[in-house]
């Protein structure tokens, strides 16, 4: 199972995050208590190996901007997280993760059709667009609606969860940012039983 530590503010944390196994660092650039700008975020990437997904999340950013970041940051995919339509992420010369909050099977059939190789699975919406750690009820998902997309699950997930969540949704990974801090920080512990948790799913 990929997993996905979002929210990374230093370069610490996502190194360390990167030797217990993730496969991906995400940087939030939109507003949130776990925002980034360019310059540390460059310095991070600088320490992680070509391997590993470097996602940048924005909402409702123009093209030109997130374009901007993420040549300079050196990024590899870029995660929408707010009303971005089709046509945007056509527009994007980065491999696009959409996120969208589940509401219904009637949406996910919808969102079957947007032009993006990876669906995020959100939880609901709260102060923030994501990284509210709030879970979703994963049995309702007629997850065949996505058979097209490679899944990434988030939304309240932690190491007590995760192997529920992941055999019934099967997604192609995992995303965690809230579930693995502690007083709002990112806890290495957390981060590392996460990790061996998701990990250790077949």
């Amino acid at each position: 199972m990929k997993v996905k530590i979002c929210g990374i503010t230093d370069v610490n944390t996502a190194v360390k995050a990167v030797e217990y196994g993730a496969d991906a660092i995400g940087f939030v650039f939109a507003e949130s208590k776990r925002r980034i700008t360019e310059k540390p975020a460059r310095e991070i990437v600088e320490h992680l190996p070509p391997e590993v997904y470097k996602v940048g999340v924005f909402v409702n950013e123009t093209a030109e901007e997130i374009e901007r970041i993420a040549s300079y940051v050196g990024l590899t995919h870029i995660q929408l997280h707010g009303d971005e339509d089709a046509e945007f992420c056509q527009s994007l010369t980065f491999p696009v993760i959409k996120a969208i909050s589940f509401q219904s099977n009637e949406h996910l059939a919808e969102v079957s059709r947007f032009p993006a190789a990876y669906i995020l699975l959100d939880g609901p919406k709260g102060k923030y667009r994501g990284g509210n750690g709030t879970a979703f009820d994963w049995n309702q998902v007629n997850i065949s609606l996505l058979k097209s997309k490679k899944v990434i699950l988030a939304g309240g997930l932690q190491a007590n969860n995760v192997e529920n969540a992941v055999s019934i949704i099967k997604p192609f990974m995992v995303d965690v940012s809230s579930g693995v801090e502690t007083d709002g920080v990112k806890d290495l512990e957390k981060i590392k039983a996460f990790i061996k948790k998701a990990k250790g799913i077949c």
